[in-house]
């Protein structure tokens, strides 16, 4: 079996503000961060809420080509964490200011 491809993930440097907030604005997106937020990581399945994996890889994506979540492999299956401690660095309390606000739903 071939080895599965590494995911990219971009350095803290190159986050841009638009692309992170593009990332949170959908509430799918938002709620893996919020989940990732209270735990030191989780797998795709957990963070699914029984919606497609077609669509739960586009959400990866989107939230790993911002820098908000690191993706790494543990067998076969990817495992998320926050990328907190480079957020925070780039963007001082962003990221709490925006886990402070009340979910909407």
């Amino acid at each position: 079996m071939a080895p599965m491809r590494p995911f990219k993930h971009p350095p803290s440097q190159d986050f841009n503000l638009e692309r992170l907030l593009h990332a949170l604005s959908d509430p799918v997106r938002l709620a893996i961060v919020r989940h990732l937020a209270r735990v030191a990581e989780a797998s795709c399945g957990e963070l699914d809420g029984g919606r497609p994996k077609s669509s739960m890889s586009h959400h990866f994506r989107v939230l790993r080509e911002a820098g908000l979540v690191h993706t790494r492999h543990a067998g076969t299956t990817h495992m998320n964490s926050l990328r907190r401690a480079d957020l925070d660095a780039r963007f001082p309390d962003l990221l709490d200011a925006i886990l402070r606000q009340p979910r909407s739903d």
